[in-house]
């Protein structure tokens, strides 16, 4: 009997492991239909984190999987979670240049001034990589201008630093 028990909990175990390891996979391809049978299966999979500090959502975001990525919000993931460095999927969003994305997180109420590590904010990310049409977003969302990052630059310092004339009138507005 112990040895039965054993044996299943082993197997048990390895077919939660081999799923949590498939679930990035998934989110990654944008499979929503894999992710939800994992999910019906063990709810507390959908904030799971792998080897890196990426997280079902960020790597969805970052992927570009609206539908996935609606899932997982409809489901209660963690919107503000942060990767290693801090990072959010709002981050990801905002790097990748994903209007669409942004205004998806921001509509499942994502924080728009979080800092990660170097206390950068989605807005640093979007002026840096110029991004206008995420700052005005942002900026409409209350995302707050004057946040300095590790090295005392704002985001209108970032724009400036990049040569972005566009930013830099919307951050001046």
């Amino acid at each position: 009997m112990k040895r039965t028990t054993l044996l299943l909990y082993a197997l048990l175990s390895s077919t939660l492991f081999y799923g949590q390891d498939k679930v990035f996979e998934y989110a990654r391809e944008g499979n929503t239909n894999a992710i939800e049978t994992l999910y019906k299966a063990n709810s507390k999979i959908i904030d799971t984190i792998n080897h890196r500090g990426f997280s079902l959502l960020m790597l969805t975001v970052y992927n570009n999987h609206e539908k996935t990525t609606l899932f997982l919000l409809e489901q209660k993931a963690n919107v503000d979670m942060q990767d290693r460095s801090g990072n959010t999927a709002l981050m990801g969003a905002c790097f990748k240049g994903n209007l669409n994305m942004v205004k998806l997180l921001i509509a499942h109420e994502a924080n728009v001034n979080i800092k990660n590590y170097n206390d950068a904010t989605a807005l640093t990310f979007a002026a840096t990589f110029g991004h206008s049409y995420i700052v005005k977003e942002l900026i409409e969302n209350e995302a707050d201008v004057n946040i300095e990052d590790n090295r005392g630059n704002t985001a209108f310092d970032h724009a400036k630093i990049q040569g972005n004339e566009e930013i830099l009138k919307v951050l001046k507005q």
